[in-house]
């Protein structure tokens, strides 16, 4: 069963064009939707999980008209949103059981065994006992994946899900996400591009409400074979190497500038060949290197 999105478009109140004439084709598995903060990943993920409808356009996910058929999308929906709040004086064992008689699952033997089975898969299983309000930011993400499995949904969606994570808590997480694509639709919206390099087989990329490009993270890499160069240089220098080269990212490495920039052949004196990778598709992409033309930005600058 796979989710389709065609010319899907919402603006809101206070003018903001949040989804321009959006069209995707995701398959079962782990799909990445890439976007930085504000790019519509959200907006695009309240529509699809039905909490709010587009102005134009239309959802199909298999048989089932997302839109028009809300009751039904539901019945077969996982939704981890990017914050979700918790009765912190619950257990994640007493919280899960209700929110399993919430999904309907009514015959207390098979909830119990339900519960189990997915606090086990979650790896909470030791901490079921322990109230929700002392558990750590990963182990609430957890739980808020389990939550999100009840009903072996057809169709997963979970929206930033490790921002915030310490490293272990982020690996951990990731792990089990990696689990869970064989036979679902999994939508992972996030501006992390590790996440989508790690997890997703297919991604799409989102910025002021467009997809600027829709591939899968190896042809994507693939792609850009040959045409990106880095050069070490002086943080001074970087507004004349960007009015010169089409700059895609420069971050702050020991002192200096290191630049990336997208060129067909060899830029100039003292840039150098680099093997690309998923973040170079990101930073091309938002720059308008890739997919449809948009104005040149300024380099993102990252601090390491």
């Amino acid at each position: 069963m796979g989710l389709i999105i065609r010319n899907v478009s919402k603006r809101y109140a206070n003018g903001v064009q949040a989804l321009d004439n959006v069209s995707l084709n995701i398959p079962a598995g782990m799909y990445g939707l890439l976007g930085p903060n504000g790019a519509g990943k959200s907006t695009l993920m309240r529509t699809l999980a039905t909490l709010q409808e587009p102005d134009t356009g239309q959802i199909f996910l298999g048989d089932i008209d997302v839109v028009h058929q809300k009751d039904a999308v539901r019945q077969t929906l996982g939704y981890l949103p990017q914050e979700f709040g918790v009765y912190p004086k619950a257990s994640a064992e007493e919280l899960l059981d209700y929110f399993a008689v919430l999904k309907g699952i009514t015959d207390r033997a098979v909830r119990r065994a339900t519960t189990e089975a997915l606090l086990k898969q979650t790896n909470l299983w030791d901490k079921r006992k322990q109230k929700l309000g002392g558990y750590s930011g990963g182990m609430r993400q957890r739980f808020g994946v389990a939550v999100a499995l009840l009903g072996n949904p057809g169709l997963l969606i979970v929206d930033e899900p490790t921002a915030g994570l310490d490293p272990a808590e982020r690996v951990r997480f990731l792990n089990l996400l990696s689990e869970l694509g064989e036979t679902s639709v999994v939508i992972l919206s996030t501006h992390i591009v590790a996440d989508v390099a790690e997890l997703c087989t297919n991604m799409a990329i989102i910025n002021q409400g467009q997809i600027l490009l829709e591939t899968s993270p190896l042809q994507a890499v693939a792609a850009l074979h040959g045409r990106i160069w880095r050069k070490l240089t002086d943080k001074h220098t970087l507004p004349a190497l960007e009015q010169e080269h089409r700059v895609i990212s420069a971050k702050l490495l020991g002192g200096q500038t290191l630049v990336h920039v997208y060129s067909e052949e060899l830029p100039g004196h003292g840039f150098e060949p680099v093997q690309p990778d998923l973040e170079d598709v990101y930073f091309s992409a938002l720059t308008g290197c890739l997919g449809p033309a948009h104005p040149q930005r300024k380099a993102e600058k990252i601090t390491l």
